[in-house]
C-alpha cells in the first residue's frame, strides 16, 4: 500500500505554473485565510469577496515569479494580499463600513439582551480602533490574534526579526488599550 505525499506549498507554486489542478488545491489551502485576512481588515464581506478574488487572479497572473528565498509561501502570499489591500485602501476615499453582518450577530448565551448590546458596542469601538492604527500594526494584530502565528513567523511575513515584532506587539497593545481608556 502506497499513500500519496501532499505536495508542499512551494511544489504546488511551481507546479502552478503549468498545472491547473496544482493551482486549485493552493487555492483551497489559502481562499479561506485570504478572506478572513481582508475581512478583517475591511469589516465588509462584499469588499472581501471582491478582494479574494482580485488576490488569485492576480496570483495566477504571477506565479511564475515565485522564487525560493527560504520564506514560506505564506509570507510571499501574505505580501501580495498586504500590498494589493493598501492599493484598494489608497484608491477607496472612503472609511469602512461597519457591515450588517457584525451588527446581527449576536448569539445567545444566557447574557441580557443589553449586555449582549454592550458586549457588540465595545467589540465594534475595539475593531474602529484597530482600523485606525497603521497597516503594519493591523497587520501584526490579524496574523497574530486571527492566523493564531508565533512572532517568528510574524516576522518572516513581514519581513522583521521576531524582537521586531515583539516590540511593534508590545507599543501597538499599548497603544489600544490607552485609546480605548480615553
Amino acid at each position: 500500500m502506497t499513500t500519496e505525499r501532499t505536495p508542499s506549498d512551494q511544489e504546488l507554486l511551481y507546479q502552478a505554473r503549468e498545472d491547473s489542478k496544482a493551482f486549485a488545491v493552493l487555492y483551497e489551502r489559502y481562499v479561506d485565510r485570504i478572506y478572513a485576512y481582508f475581512y478583517y481588515r475591511t469589516g465588509n464581506r462584499e469588499d472581501a469577496e471582491e478582494l479574494t478574488a482580485r488576490f488569485f487572479h492576480r496570483l495566477i497572473e504571477r506565479v511564475h515569479l515565485f522564487e525560493d528565498r527560504g520564506v514560506p509561501v505564506s509570507a510571499w502570499l501574505y505580501r501580495i494580499a498586504h500590498n494589493m489591500l493598501a492599493n484598494w485602501l489608497r484608491d477607496r476615499s472612503r472609511r469602512s463600513e461597519v457591515s450588517l453582518e457584525g451588527l446581527l450577530s449576536f448569539h445567545s448565551n444566557g447574557e441580557r439582551p443589553e449586555d449582549q448590546v454592550l458586549l457588540q458596542e465595545e467589540h465594534e469601538r475595539l475593531l474602529a480602533e484597530v482600523r485606525r492604527l497603521p497597516p503594519e500594526r493591523q497587520q501584526l494584530l490579524y496574523l497574530k490574534f486571527v492566523e493564531g502565528l508565533s512572532n517568528a513567523e510574524i516576522g518572516r511575513i513581514m519581513g522583521r526579526t521576531e524582537g521586531a515584532v515583539k516590540s511593534l506587539y508590545h507599543r501597538t497593545l499599548i497603544a489600544l488599550r490607552r485609546r480605548m481608556n480615553e
